[in-house]
């Protein structure tokens, strides 16, 4: 009797231990995959503010202006004033499109007072 319960130990120790393996290298792994991630999000974030150094570098107003200037004949652009510009209570917007009332249905009821 004694035999058995020293091998169901011994065995119950060594799947303690495989399963204790499998699970740290899950989480090595796991730890891998988030530094890797980390790293992506890094370089993501570096490239990003590249972006946008270079979306603010072609964005000069005078580069623009020379731009607007070279190409007038074909675009027809002309510098903004601002005469050109409104006040918001000024823009007339369209009404919205009310769908149409379908199934219609009479409520008739009367008043009932209180006292």
């Amino acid at each position: 009797m004694r035999s058995l319960l020293y091998v169901l130990s011994a065995l119950t120790v060594m799947g303690l231990a495989w399963w204790a393996y499998q699970e740290n290298f899950r989480t090595q792994q796991a730890i891998k995959q988030a530094d890797r991630l980390q790293r992506d999000i890094g370089d993501m974030r570096q490239e990003l503010a590249m972006l946008r150094a270079e979306w603010a570098y072609l964005n000069r107003p005078d580069r623009l202006r020379e731009l607007a200037a070279l190409n007038f004949d074909r675009l027809g652009l002309l510098p903004m004033l601002p005469a050109q510009f409104a006040l918001i209570r000024q823009v007339s917007f369209p009404l919205p499109d009310l769908p149409a009332v379908t199934n219609a249905v009479d409520v008739v009821g009367k008043l009932e007072s209180r006292p």
